[in-house]
């Protein structure tokens, strides 16, 4: 199996589209810091922000049953979904029992999760993702690269070719405008035809049994108003205790994630429509298992601003396809190996630890700190190769001996004075693929120092 290093590889392979990728992230992020700056007390929502996140962990069972006995005086049907395969179930269940044909969906990174799609289909119902990113990388038959800006590794030309063949647009249209035109012209004929509505939930309320989905496109709402049944999917970390603790969220989410104020749509959906159905599908799916850990609990904060992604220079230059897994960049790279420590064995080595996505969380997570210690656990584990974990173990051998530290270091300046370029620089020195190695120095930096600095017990 290919991991990260190698994807990145291909994905850098095309020069122009990585600088891109890189500079078009770049701009998000510093959007987000100008919007950082306009609110005098920042550093004290982020706080607050990250207090009521782990109030809501501290005392999940509490806020979980309140949710659920509020929501169901509402009129609202609450299923609970221990896995994905449940949870799937549970959803098509819904739509099977109504009757429908034709499910619209706006983005949820819980049904990427569960691969809730592709369990539909299978079953010969059509779904239709209704967010334009989404719908683009539906039409290619991708995963989303980002989690807030699924289809940012593509450019527009690109869009108007698919247009094209998916929805008989002008061949070589590629105007942001008269595709975006089309894809609403696309999508209209759907939301008017569909039996159910889904969407995921960036938060929900404890206090009143409500969930508020965060759009820019409104076609959440269009979704939910215009079918019969509508379904909400929520991870159980989507709680927060009151109304009132919205303002801390919905002014962090927007300005983290694309540096606006607020999304233009902030929806409340509280109650069935008059001779509708509103279902509310709470999933566990692994986040229980991450809930006892002390070390990674944290990461059940996240509210998928996508902010550490934007930042990360690793993600910006690798593109979110190379990660493997559906939420990519720093985040994803603590979440994967939590559900396969086999397959994303190599995520939490695809970061520089330069604390970068720490410092812009909106909840605080020590994201940097998590990477360094899945590294140890990965470790720990035999996770690593047999060569790879043979390596590290003489290099720790080496490293512990002085003398041979020493001695290491000499035979390495010579070997690398006089061996072929094509024996240092060959398929085994996978590091010197992309590097050259600067000038082999004269004497080694502790030798250096020992000479200059007067002292002698070096």
């Amino acid at each position: 199996m290919k991991g990260h290093s190698y994807k990145a590889g291909i994905f850098l392979k095309d020069e122009s589209r990585a600088d891109w990728h890189d500079k078009t992230l770049w701009m998000v992020r510093q959007k987000r810091d100008k919007a950082a700056r306009s609110v005098a007390d920042w550093e004290d929502l982020r706080e607050r922000a990250s207090s009521i996140k782990e109030q809501v962990l501290s005392n999940l069972d509490f806020y979980l049953s309140e949710f659920e006995q509020r929501a169901v005086e509402n009129g609202v049907k609450v299923h609970r979904a221990s896995d994905a395969q449940e949870f799937n179930e549970i959803v098509y269940k819904i739509v099977t029992d109504n009757n429908a044909k034709l499910v619209v969906k706006s983005k949820s990174m819980l049904t990427e999760e569960c691969g809730l799609n592709t369990f539909l289909e299978q079953r010969g119902l059509e779904v239709v993702d209704t967010d334009l990113g989404e719908r683009i990388i539906q039409f290619r038959k991708e995963p989303p690269s980002h989690i807030v800006l699924p289809a940012i590794h593509l450019k527009k030309e690109e869009i108007g070719e698919l247009f094209h063949e998916k929805l008989n647009t002008p061949k070589g249209m590629s105007d942001p405008v008269l595709l975006t035109s089309a894809a609403r012209t696309h999508l209209r004929e759907k939301f008017l035809s569909a039996g159910v509505a889904i969407t995921g939930v960036n938060f929900a309320v404890a206090e009143t049994g409500s969930v508020v989905v965060c759009t820019n496109e409104g076609n959440a709402d269009m979704g939910v108003h215009a079918a019969p049944v509508q379904i909400h999917c929520m991870g159980i970390e989507k709680l927060v205790p009151q109304t009132r603790d919205l303002a801390v969220f919905t002014r962090l989410l927007a300005r983290n994630a694309t540096g606006q104020p607020i999304t233009a749509y902030t929806s409340h959906y509280r109650k069935p429509k008059p001779r509708g159905e509103m279902h509310i599908v709470i999933v566990d799916n692994g986040r229980s298992d991450r809930l006892k850990s002390d070390i990674h609990r944290s990461s059940l904060k996240c509210i998928r601003c996508g902010a550490c992604m934007n930042t990360c220079p690793v993600y910006r230059r690798s593109g979110g396809h190379s990660y493997g897994y559906l939420i990519p960049g720093p985040i994803g790279s603590i979440l994967a190996p939590s559900y396969n420590i086999k397959k994303h064995t190599d995520l939490p080595f695809a970061s520089s630890l330069c604390m970068s996505c720490s410092n812009v969380c909106p909840v605080k997570i020590d994201i940097h700190d998590q990477l360094y210690k899945w590294r140890q656990e990965l470790s720990e584990k035999g996770a690593f190769s047999p060569v790879k974990g043979l390596v590290l173990k003489i290099a720790g051998f080496i490293l512990s001996k002085s003398a041979l530290y020493d001695f290491s270091g000499k035979v390495a300046r010579v070997a690398l004075k006089w061996l072929p370029r094509r024996m240092v620089y060959s398929k085994i020195n996978v590091w010197g693929w992309e590097r050259e190695l600067p000038a082999v120095p004269q004497e080694s930096f502790k030798k250096w120092y020992s000479k200059n600095s007067g002292k002698n017990n070096l």
